[in-house]
């Protein structure tokens, strides 16, 4: 399951996964928010968090993940993975120049700091 995380700053989309990540999962809830926040001409901020709820993605929802990658490239500002699964930060930080935009990862105990790095403006190149 996807849920929503509140209280965000404008401009930040937040979820959190807990137990298994299915591709309906994506499609209820991630999927829309991402694509509203391209139809108002928004950056796709976003704050990730996998923390010790999250137990595994299905091939579905690692699909559905992979399928973000065909959004346009401009409409990424940033993403911050918030994790203690350090395989999990490893795999993300290895292929992370595969992402058109900032990703950096941050630490479960760190989630305020992973919202305010989100929140502020990207670097452009």
């Amino acid at each position: 399951m996807i849920e929503s995380l509140h209280g965000l700053p404008d401009g930040v989309l937040g979820f959190r996964a807990i137990g298994a990540v299915e591709a309906s999962d994506y499609e209820s809830s991630l999927d829309p928010a991402i694509d509203a926040a391209i139809e108002a001409g928004d950056k796709v901020n976003l704050v990730f968090v996998l923390g010790e709820e999250f137990e595994r993605y299905t091939l579905g929802a690692l699909w559905q993940d992979a399928q973000l990658e065909g959004k346009p490239p401009r409409v990424w500002g940033r993403i911050a993975l918030v994790t203690d699964h350090t395989v999990i930060g490893e795999i993300v930080h290895g292929i992370a120049f595969l992402f058109p935009c900032e990703v950096r990862i941050f630490a479960v105990s760190a989630l305020d700091d992973a919202i305010a790095w989100a929140a502020e403006a990207p670097v452009d190149d």
